[in-house]
């Protein structure tokens, strides 16, 4: 499972959403979207944007959790038996 780690990161930088939000002239229905995992895709342009606000790199800005998509297909085994 990707994650995005906006919240953390805001944490460190002691920053807000509403001041990423205005920074990145964006909604905060739609930061919201990405930072609970709700969209299926993030542009370039973003993740640029979202590094240099936040002072990261792309390996800060997301991670790749195996154990979650272990626990996917474990029940996606289940469901179909």
């Amino acid at each position: 499972m990707v994650k995005i780690n906006i919240v953390e990161l805001l944490k460190e930088n002691n920053k807000t959403k509403y001041w990423l939000c205005q920074k990145m002239n964006i909604t905060s229905r739609n930061l919201n979207r990405v930072i609970y995992g709700e969209t299926k895709s993030i542009s370039f342009r973003y993740i640029e944007e979202l590094c240099t606000l936040l002072n990261c790199n792309p390996n800060d800005l997301i991670t790749i959790s195996n154990q979650n998509i272990k626990e996917e297909t474990k029940e996606k085994e289940l469901i179909s038996i």
